[in-house]
């Protein structure tokens, strides 16, 4: 079943319940879904389908970090989304895997001691293998730890 028909069976669970705010989170991911598969003109690859919901998800976190502090409403309304959209992402690497992954990557491509000039390297070898499993800030942030 593809996420399309995931999400929009249980938007209509949560019609059917009254929750009205799962409801309109769910309408806007479908709707992001529909798009991305109309501009596509075919339909999503799994993969797709993830990057779509993970940008929904980053955007949405932003919109919470520039919210004001005094807008409570809109902080709760985020919060919520933000909680729905993760139950269809899939689960993202911790930080010792990703530690793990960045350990392997150096292995092969045999740096004992990686530079800041080596981190483009790194990066090209190590984002397609995390790419949608982790948080693309924080494996940066992790790589640069390594370097001396």
């Amino acid at each position: 079943m593809s996420k399309i028909e995931e999400v929009r069976s249980a938007m209509v669970a949560a019609m059917k319940s009254g929750d009205k705010e799962k409801k309109e989170s769910l309408s806007l991911l479908l709707s992001a879904l529909k798009n991305k598969a109309i501009d596509k003109r075919a339909d999503l690859t799994g993969e797709e389908e993830i990057q779509v919901i993970l940008k929904e998800i980053k955007q949405t976190k932003e919109t919470l970090e520039l919210t004001p502090a005094d807008r409570t409403d809109i902080i709760a309304e985020c919060t919520k989304r933000i909680a729905v959209l993760e139950e269809y992402a899939p689960k993202m690497m911790g930080e010792d895997e990703i530690r793990e992954i960045i350990t392997g990557v150096l292995a092969d491509l045999g740096l004992d001691a990686p530079t800041a000039k080596d981190k483009g390297k790194i990066m090209k070898e190590l984002m397609p293998k995390v790419k949608g499993k982790a948080d693309g800030k924080l494996v940066n942030d992790l790589v640069s730890t390594f370097f001396q």
